[in-house]
């Protein structure tokens, strides 16, 4: 399964950084792919949420639903898929604090999106998306956290 890796420094504490990624719920009033994200179910340290994204350049939206593992002490956060469009979806979160007292967010997802007969070409369109959607994901959360 195709997995993409995305890094970026936040200039700003590692708690306000951790806290607004645990916000699910407001992340489609600051990234446009997302539209619509609804907890289902929280207990302490876990979420089960569903998601409704948009990929414009394919004009389709996808669906699933997730469940979030948060670990405080770690900051971390470890997701899997339970059901949706995609055929697999997992990854994890990880937030280090910088030496200068920013943070350090890094993001892995692993998934795989079944479609019979899709070419390689397009399971490499879709990497690429896959990878911009991650990078742009982090872009968004360094904007609002440092704003």
């Amino acid at each position: 399964m195709p997995t993409v890796d995305s890094t970026i420094t936040v200039s700003a504490p590692i708690d306000r950084v951790y806290d607004l990624c645990k916000d699910i719920e407001a992340f489609p009033e600051f990234m446009d792919d997302v539209r619509e994200v609804k907890i289902l179910e929280q207990t302490e340290g876990r979420q089960v949420s569903r998601w409704v994204g948009e990929v414009k350049e394919f004009k389709r939206t996808i669906q699933w639903t997730e469940e979030d593992f948060w670990n405080q002490a770690e900051r971390r956060c470890d997701f899997k898929l339970i059901e949706g469009d995609l055929s697999a979806y997992e990854g994890y979160w990880t937030f280090t604090e910088t030496p200068d007292g920013g943070t350090e967010v890094f993001l892995s997802i692993t998934y795989e999106y079944d479609v019979p007969l899709i070419g390689a070409l397009i399971q490499g369109l879709l990497k690429k998306k896959m990878q911009a959607n991650s990078d742009s994901m982090l872009a968004a959360i360094k904007q609002k956290a440092e704003g």
